[in-house]
């Protein structure tokens, strides 16, 4: 059978998964080891390989033998150096990457969080988070501080092209913004709001990756007014909303006696996030119409025999 390599957990790892192409087979994702082989020109060959697969109704993993022939990373990617895929594998691809770094723990040491001024402003930080943020009773304390840190932080980020500066926000402040991202996960936080969330990322496995995206989400903003159709909607939905999904779950937690798969939850919980922006997008077709924003595909306006001044004049 011809299987479809989508990405590695690491560049040093020899570990990556395979990818059937049909989300609705029963496992469509199989763990295989890669033997690499000597010299800088190395291509994917055809080769027996052990995989562990869960079969639905087996108990646990069942290893097998399958003679599987994986496209070579030079013949799979386009002219452009990228593997050519749907927005929603992609977007797949993250959720993968999200499961593999909470099933495995791999989360940078503990780092010394520098509170801006004194380190017991740190409760006071969470405090301020926690006043902008609606009531969460159903999560313990500490918990419900970390979501508190994360909400801020996508608020703050979705008011640079949303808030009143939107008009003054460009492609280099949002570098800036990301830059300083970065330096809050390395434990230097530019002030109190950001304080509270470098210390949540250093008490839970939560990954820079979705946070970054949402950043990327924000650049299309700048950007782009328009989308062609759904598979370019669905990307930007995930970088706005579905990211913040990925974000909460490793805070949030899976239960220990749970039988869903890691993977599973995050797939519920980007699929959740989507849901709530296409709801948005379709409740403020007319506040977006007025800002010169239209975020319903193109492709199906013309179906329905609609043009961009029909949504203008509220057609």
């Amino acid at each position: 059978m011809s299987l479809k390599l989508l990405w590695f957990v690491s560049s040093q790892s020899n570990l990556g998964f395979l990818h059937h192409g049909n989300r609705s087979l029963p496992w469509p994702n199989l763990l295989f080891q890669h033997r690499a082989g000597k010299g800088k020109n190395q291509r994917w060959k055809l080769y027996f390989c052990s995989l562990r697969t869960h079969v639905p109704g087996s108990k646990g993993l069942r290893r097998s033998k399958v003679k599987a022939t994986v496209v070579s990373t030079m013949t799979a990617t386009s002219s452009a150096g990228e593997i050519a895929m749907s927005s929603e594998e992609k977007v797949y691809n993250v959720v993968l990457k999200q499961a593999a770094l909470v099933n495995k723990q791999l989360r940078s040491p503990h780092v010394d969080v520098v509170v801006p001024g004194d380190l017991s402003l740190l409760n006071e930080a969470y405090g301020r988070c926690g006043e902008i943020c609606a009531e969460t009773l159903l999560m313990t304390p500490e918990r419900r501080k970390a979501i508190w840190a994360i909400y801020v932080w996508c608020r703050r980020t979705d008011e640079l092209v949303g808030g009143p500066n939107a008009p003054h926000i460009t492609p280099t402040a949002l570098d800036r913004w990301e830059a300083r991202l970065e330096d809050l996960f390395n434990g230097r936080p530019f002030d109190m709001l950001d304080a509270a969330l470098a210390d949540t990322v250093n008490k839970f496995p939560v990954d820079i990756q979705p946070f970054k995206d949402m950043i990327e989400g924000m650049r299309m903003d700048l950007r782009k007014s328009r989308y062609k159709n759904f598979d370019k909607l669905y990307l930007y939905c995930y970088y706005v909303a579905g990211t913040v999904g990925l974000m909460s779950v490793p805070v949030m937690g899976i239960a220990p006696e749970s039988l869903t798969s890691t993977e599973s939850v995050y797939d519920a919980a980007l699929a959740l996030g989507i849901a709530n922006q296409l709801t948005n997008i379709l409740r403020d077709i007319g506040e977006d119409a007025q800002r010169g924003r239209i975020y319903l595909p193109q492709d199906e306006l013309a179906q329905e025999g609609l043009s961009d001044g029909d949504i203008f004049s509220g057609k």
